[in-house]
């Protein structure tokens, strides 16, 4: 990231804005930014405007117990300096206040233009994760502060669905690091679910709709605080024949959605990011996950921003997700090759970590990496690949040595997410990068493959519960020497790795 807060202290006069009718993960993270403004030597003001004041009691309570000095504004002179966190200037959901210039902090779809002064990380699940890495980035440690430290933990426990929406391994840094008040935590959830919100749910559940042909059911309730989709999601997914569910609220200014899974045939992350794609950000677990569609794209791209349309466009991309998403499985019979082509694996630079050099055998580890958290054991003949993406698969030493040589020339990581070793046994986290070596994956191996048109799920030999997803330009391939053995390559890994064969292959 380009992005350092630093850059910040150029500026004498400094406003932070968050977004209208603010959230506990936007008074975190404005919070975050005048204490570490404050740090520095400059005295920033912290205000919201809108049409009401806060009124919610978790958010009472959060400021009071923290120390929040947020202010509720209508006017404001023109500073030197404004920055938005958690929202982007110029947003429908943001009082546009004059400044002479303008900076940008935030998790959520780019909607805007962006002013040169902007960190947006859309696959972050909070903006409150923004300023943990921020801060880390400018060597300080949030932990020095309790008050910050609680008020980011919570920011993120709220923007992700009570953690079940995390899917970024930032997200889960920032969940695991923080020493916050568990106390205060356990103050604020309690008071999270006022008389008129369990109301909201009632009526809510009276109103679900179940798709006669597929396995879902699906709400609208009335505006509320995400958390209660969550609650919402979960009494829905209990129905009989409803493996399958999204709930969803209309606020001013995009659509919150929660969905819920309890057949293996779909993930509830997938789903999230499949619903929200164009429209702005999902994800989360296999099982529980969200997200949010924001209200600039759905009038960008046309569908417009009326109940009506709204209910329909999800209807729609429910059905459609069913009707388009093909499940097949590896292991049950051969594969017809009609429409396979052959490819050959080129030689490709790799890293590589001997797992014994990270602790001592037998310790039971996962490595945290941007495609989620690897489970193993430690073994003197276990290595790890890091592949030409940054992810990150256990290999035998013994199928390393005839697939792979050993490389002089210096590791270097081709991810954005820098792959950590966590423990129980062992404590603070490994940085796995120190560990790494080069190696090359040899050439020569050919298999049949073929471009995919449409959605495939695809259950592997190696993992009968968890499907690999291929989408549109991703790759089904077949092994030349197994024709029932069938698994997806991305798209962005086969171009790195393979080449169509041009003569005769064995």
């Amino acid at each position: 990231m380009g992005f350092k807060l630093s850059q910040l202290l150029d500026f004498h006069s400094i406003v932070i804005q968050c977004h209208d009718n603010p959230d506990a993960d936007a008074l975190a993270c404005g919070f975050a930014l005048q204490k570490y403004l404050a740090g520095k030597g400059k005295d920033a003001r912290f205000i919201y405007s809108g049409k009401s004041e806060i009124t919610k009691s978790n958010l009472l309570m959060m400021k009071e117990k923290l120390n929040i000095p947020v202010e509720y504004v209508t006017e404001l002179a023109p500073p030197e300096l404004l920055v938005t966190v958690d929202c982007q200037y110029g947003e429908s959901n943001v009082t546009r206040f004059e400044a002479k210039e303008v900076a940008v902090i935030d998790h959520h779809q780019v909607s805007t233009t962006l002013p040169d002064l902007s960190d947006v990380r859309s696959n972050y699940g909070s903006c409150s994760t923004v300023f943990f890495k921020l801060f880390e980035e400018e060597g300080i440690e949030i932990n020095e502060d309790q008050d910050l430290a609680t008020a980011l933990f919570y920011g993120l426990l709220t923007d992700t669905g009570g953690m079940a929406e995390i899917s970024h391994p930032s997200d889960r840094d920032l969940r695991d690091h923080a020493a916050y008040r568990p106390n205060d935590i356990l103050a604020f959830r309690n008071s999270n679910l006022s008389r008129d919100e369990l109301q909201i749910a009632g009526e809510a559940l009276e109103n679900a709709v179940y798709e006669e042909y597929h396995p879902y059911g699906i709400i609208e309730a009335r505006p509320c605080d995400p958390n209660i989709l969550g609650v919402i999601s979960d009494m829905l997914l209990e129905v009989e024949k409803v493996d399958v569910c999204l709930v969803y609220s209309i606020l001013s200014f995009g659509v919150k959605i929660s969905v819920r899974s309890c057949t293996k045939n779909v993930k509830a992350n997938e789903l999230a990011a499949y619903l929200a794609e164009g429209l702005g950000g999902g994800g989360g677990h296999l099982t529980k996950a969200g997200g949010f569609l924001q209200k600039d794209l759905f009038v960008k791209t046309g569908i417009g921003f009326e109940q009506e349309k709204i209910r329909d466009y999800l209807r729609e991309k429910m059905n459609r997700y069913f009707e388009e998403s093909e499940i097949r499985y590896a292991g049950r019979e051969k594969e017809d090759l009609s429409g396979y082509r052959k490819f050959v694996k080129t030689e490709t630079k790799l890293g590589y970590v001997d797992s014994s050099k990270l602790a001592p055998c037998g310790t039971g580890i996962h490595v945290r990496t941007l495609e989620g958290d690897v489970d193993f054991t430690i073994a003197d003949d276990i290595y790890l690949i890091i592949g030409v993406d940054g992810e990150i698969y256990p290999c035998r030493k013994e199928k390393f040595e005839k697939s792979y040589r050993y490389s002089d020339e210096p590791y270097h990581y081709p991810g954005e997410y820098e792959p950590v070793v966590l423990s129980s046994e062992l404590g603070d986290p490994i940085k796995l990068l120190p560990y790494a070596k080069s190696c090359v994956a040899l050439g020569g191996s050919w298999i049949y493959a073929k471009e995919l048109d449409h959605r495939v799920k695809v259950f592997t030999t190696w993992d009968t519960e968890k499907y690999y997803l291929g989408v549109k330009g991703d790759y089904l391939a077949v092994r030349n020497d197994d024709l029932t053995d069938i698994y997806i390559i991305a798209r962005r890994i086969f171009d790195k790795t393979y080449k169509e064969a041009t003569g005769e292959t064995s």
